[in-house]
């Protein structure tokens, strides 16, 4: 078997246009992510098969076996495997054979086949296996001294001051680590083994008469095998990274070394080194392409010129110059912008620049707002434009003459000169109809069906309106909120409410002609909650009685969305609907829904379905709602399927917030469901808002993703806007870039505010621009790239096949840390992984995004979870993404309850844990208190105010208030913890041993995951492998 190449799968094997590039077949090209020719497979050849992934099997596997985990401590074991049947898993895709003009074609030659028992040379080789690890350091900590390289480096190989590097060692003997790709997505077809011929470095092939015990992950250096194995093994504990099950008779010989977790890349290093060098400082934002703070690092922001990191953060702050240049990368260009992120009280709120009946001022040409990257000359009575290069006349109000540097005299005196984010007060030329519109309004619309009476949520929901309503937001400046406000109630039929302030009672209108809705009144239903106070108070107050005998069970659900939004139009006002609703609508009417949650379509190529709505009601609903600016908040109480890709998308399109609560008990569940509903109440947001991002010459905007609509290329549509609410936006190049004026960008957002004022905001941010691919690499924001690729996977799955989404995403990770091997690395051998320094936790976070349990499609994860997740990513911020990736753990046994600091957190892995130990874990929409068996009994009785640990009671979901140092520390972490979060995070208590902890566990993401995602250390070996295929 001479022939060259590889058996592919067959429907990944050619090229596809429009993957998640989401176009048509011809649309342009995209590198950087889903639909490039060039990121797509090359055709494959037949000959060699390609292997199994650490992520194929879906048994895990028990304890590790015995021995620290270091270099030199031997812990791989292979037991034989049964003849049979091939495991279950998918075909392999082929291999990311010629995928740019940088890497040439990968062409191995044949080679006899291993002998019967690895030789002890072997082992031994494989005892150094992944040796060393080079990352390049840059940034702004400390470089490291020659002896040790950044922070961890074996004593083999002294690599260069700045690198460290994990190393295989070429050669023969050395079997290869396991292959790409993740999630049970790549396993190779069953083909009889197939030698290769040839000393090739790198990647070698298994021996083939050594077998794997199928449902484990093969070992580092191992392909497992293509031969036919026995059924897999069944087992529900967790694994260990990298561990084994012991087979009925061990492997004949020395054992293999295990890969040390403590020796790769650590995410909590990376996020502790950034606060030790850039925590609690002053970052100015005076520097075109300066890389700021991670955003786990807490510290001041200035503006000086560009927005700040809280409003705009990029995956690279240096663009390639070209197009060329950026392929080879494959570095996406991106940047996510959050136009209303939350400002901490100690920096200054956003300046409000008023031109009058003039308005802003603009460039005639490309019509980019006045900014600091104008050029004012002509001694001040012209200007060139930063984006476009037009010269400009200044308006003569707008005049002033310049210093003897070329700058304004007043620039200092005008934020639109000197800042990098201010806002403008609009003119009526930016309203609708050219009319300053009404203030907003809220409309409140309670599903009265039977479940909801009976589990008194209704009651629980209307006496929290009777407080909630004092705290609509206002302006600042304002006494009350100008906000209008409204009550629907509904089951079958529609219930409207007049609440008219010179009424004694309310008066219920009912609408039952629920396929043509129409508002019945419009005087006194929208009113000023000031003035109706006492009716409105009276109303909720009524409402549980009034439905109290109800036995209706089914339910309507888009005509109540058609509904708030026909009255918001009849009363020309934009707002935002609150709808408390908690089953499938099944009643007959418009958007009735049936139950598809159908198992049988996991894993294959329709399961794209389930993350489709059904049928186009609830796509035309949406796209009415944007039209009118009626945003729509959904809080859901399922206890069972209630379809969240159908109902759902009208909030995701409309900029709303999609709240779960499954099997709501009254008890456990109202302080989460308060708490979001207090705070969705009181966000600074705004209403009825159109954004578009203009960029200078040599670049434009192509993509966006969020929980935006879009009715056309450039306008980003949002019905509202909030402060947690992020758009992803990538650019691609159309020009060559210049290195002297950079690349830059423009976001420009026009709202109205909860008052009823028109405005518009703008975030300006300066890019560098380089012909050195090392200086794009060097500042990279692996934070911001997760951050995209979420959110461009998840918006992929709605049009592929899910495995082939997580095989571009591992492919993708490959191309940009094989281009950076290749021409930025100094020379390594073929065995040697080198990471950036930027980049070095990407490898982590990208395993974190595939064992998502959106891209990972199980019987036991419910459908609506996992649609419910997609919804909320969509619309996520680069600090909500990191943390809903890889989650917090922080072990509390150690707090000190006399320092105000929060204790380090410790890396998601189980091994971090002990049995004397208690570790809180967050991610931003769960919190778990895991506690070992023998913590210690002070512990327990600090925080729970009981004698041991067989009293604690799991089913709390909160602490005690108790009146102890230790406890109250704890308490201020969770309260801080949850501040800065969207939702609500329910604490679930966790014992060890106990069921609960299974769930736990599932967010320990750095092992191997229940549902068949590899650990991280399995990962990083597929990734390397990956690597040295593009780069042999």
């Amino acid at each position: 078997m001479s022939q060259q190449g590889y058996v592919a799968a067959p429907p990944y094997s050619q090229s596809q246009p429009g993957i998640g590039g989401f176009g048509s077949p011809n649309s342009s090209l995209h590198y950087g992510h889903y639909g490039d020719p060039n990121s797509s497979y090359s055709a494959p050849q037949p000959g060699v098969s390609k292997s199994t992934v650490p992520f194929g099997s879906s048994a895990p596997v028990g304890p590790p076996p015995p021995g620290a985990h270091q270099f030199s401590q031997p812990s791989f074991q292979n037991g034989p495997g049964t003849p049979g049947q091939q495991p279950h898993r998918f075909q392999g895709p082929p291999p990311p054979g010629n995928t740019g003009a940088s890497y040439p074609p990968y062409s191995p030659q044949s080679q006899p086949a291993f002998p019967n028992a690895a030789p002890a040379s072997s082992t031994a080789q494989l005892a150094d296996q992944l040796n060393s690890m080079q990352i390049n350091n840059y940034g702004p900590g400390p470089t490291p001294s020659p002896g040790h390289p950044a922070s961890f480096q074996s004593p083999r190989l002294p690599p260069p001051p700045t690198q460290q590097q994990m190393v295989l060692p070429p050669g023969p003997q050395v079997p290869p680590p396991p292959p790409t790709s993740v999630n049970g997505l790549c396993t190779q077809p069953s083909l009889p083994p197939v030698a290769r011929q040839g000393g090739i470095p790198g990647p070698v092939p298994p021996n083939p008469n050594l077998q794997q015990l199928p449902g484990q992950p093969p070992g580092p250096g191992y392909h497992p095998q293509q031969a036919n194995y026995g059924p897999q093994m069944a087992g529900s504990q967790l694994s260990y990274p990298g561990a084994f099950p012991g087979g009925p008779a061990q492997l004949s010989g020395p054992q293999q070394k295990k890969l040390d977790p403590n020796s790769i890349p650590s995410p909590i290093q990376v996020i502790e080194s950034d606060k030790a060098a850039r925590g609690g400082q002053v970052y100015a934002t005076n520097t075109r392409g300066q890389v700021p703070p991670l955003v786990t690092t807490d510290c001041i922001i200035q503006d000086q010129g560009h927005a700040s990191p809280r409003y705009i953060r990029c995956t690279t702050y240096c663009f390639p110059l070209t197009s060329d240049m950026a392929k080879q990368t494959r570095i996406p260009l991106a940047a996510v912008i959050q136009p209303f992120a939350n400002v901490p009280p100690n920096e200054t709120p956003l300046y409000l620049v008023n031109h009058g009946e003039t308005g802003p001022i603009r460039c005639n040409r490309c019509k980019a707002y006045m900014c600091p990257f104008m050029q004012f000359i002509e001694g001040g009575r012209r200007y060139q434009c930063g984006f476009c290069n037009c010269i400009n006349d200044v308006p003569s109000f707008f005049f002033q003459h310049l210093d003897h540097m070329g700058r304004r005299i007043d620039h200092y005196e005008r934020p639109e000169l000197s800042l990098g984010s201010y806002e403008y007060v609009a003119t009526l030329d930016y309203c609708r109809d050219k009319k300053p519109p009404n203030p907003p309004a809220y409309i409140f619309m309670i599903d009265v069906s039977y479940r909801n009476i009976k589990s008194g949520l209704v009651k629980l929901i209307c006496d929290e309106l009777k407080t909630l309503l004092d705290k609509l937001p206002r302006e600042e400046q304002e006494e009350s909120s100008a906000i209008r406000v409204g009550f629907v109630t509904y089951n079958k039929v529609l219930h409207f409410f007049n609440v008219k302030s010179s009424l004694a009672q309310p008066q219920m209108m009912v609408v039952t002609d629920v396929s043509e809705v129409f508002v019945p009144l419009l005087d006194g239903f929208l009113v000023d909650f000031e003035e109706s106070r006492s009716v409105i108070t009276n109303l909720l107050d009524q409402i549980p009685e009034l439905f109290a005998d109800t036995n209706e069970s089914e339910t309507i659900f888009a005509p109540v969305i058609q509904a708030g939004m026909e009255a918001l139009k009849a009363a020309e006002r934009a707002g935002k609907l609150f709808i408390f609703h908690s089953s499938l609508p099944t009643a007959e009417a418009p958007g009735k829904l049936k139950n598809r949650d159908d198992k049988k379509l996991l894993n294959t190529d329709k399961e794209k379905t389930l993350f489709q709505p059904q049928g186009n009601c609830y796509e035309a609903l949406a796209r009415d709602c944007v039209a009118n600016g009626c945003c729509v908040n959904l809080f859901l109480f399922p206890n069972q399927y209630v379809d969240v890709a159908s109902v759902g998308l009208v909030t995701m399109y409309t900029g709303g917030t999609l709240y779960k609560y499954n099997n709501f008990q009254l008890d456990g569940d109202s302080p989460q469901f308060l708490s979001d509903l207090r705070r969705d109440m009181e966000k600074k947001m705004g209403f009825d808002a159109t954004m578009r991002v203009r960029t200078s010459t040599g670049f434009r905007a192509t993509e966006f993703l969020g929980a935006i609509y879009m009715n056309n290329t450039t306008d980003v549509e949002m019905a509202a806007v909030d402060c947690d609410k992020a758009v992803t936006v990538e650019f691609k190049h159309d020009d060559k870039l210049n290195e002297d004026t950079g690349a830059l960008i423009q976001c420009a957002l026009l709202y109205t505010t909860v008052s009823g004022q028109r405005r518009i905001r703008i975030h300006n941010i300066g890019l560098n621009c380089s012909a050195q691919l090392a200086d794009v690499y060097r500042t990279c924001e692996t934070d911001a790239l997760i951050n995209f690729f979420a959110k461009s996977a998840f918006k992929a799955i709605l049009s592929q096949p899910l495995k082939t989404v997580r095989d571009i995403l591992v492919n993708q990770t490959a191309h940009m840390l094989a281009c950076y091997k290749k021409n930025c690395a100094s020379p390594a051998t073929v065995s040697q992984l080198i990471l950036p320094d930027t980049m070095k936790v990407l490898p982590v976070y990208m395993n974190c995004l595939l064992k998502s349990c959106v891209l990972v499609g199980r019987a036991e994860i419910p459908t609506d979870e996992r649609a419910f997740h997609r919804q909320l990513v969509m619309a996520m911020g680069v600090a909500d993404t990191q943390l809903f990736f890889y989650p917090r753990l922080l072990p509390i046994h150690s707090l000190d309850v006399k320092s105000d600091a929060v204790p380090a957190a410790v890396r998601c892995s189980e091994e971090r844990l002990s049995e004397g130990g208690a570790f809180l874990l967050a991610n931003g929409l769960s919190m778990f208190l895991w506690l070992g068996a023998s913590v210690s009994p002070e512990l327990i009785q600090g925080l729970f105010n009981v004698p041991s640990f067989a009293h604690i009671s799991t089913d709390a979901t909160s602490l005690p208030d108790l009146d102890n140092p230790f406890s109250k520390k704890l308490k201020h972490i969770l309260e801080q913890l949850q501040s800065q979060k969207p939702h609500t995070m329910k604490l679930i208590i966790v014992k060890q041993r106990e069921q609960p902890e299974m769930l736990f566990r599932q967010f320990l993401v750095e092992d191997k995951s229940i549902y068949g995602g590899a650990s991280y250390v399995d990962f990083l070996i597929c990734i390397h492998k990956e690597i040295s295929q593009l780069l042999s």
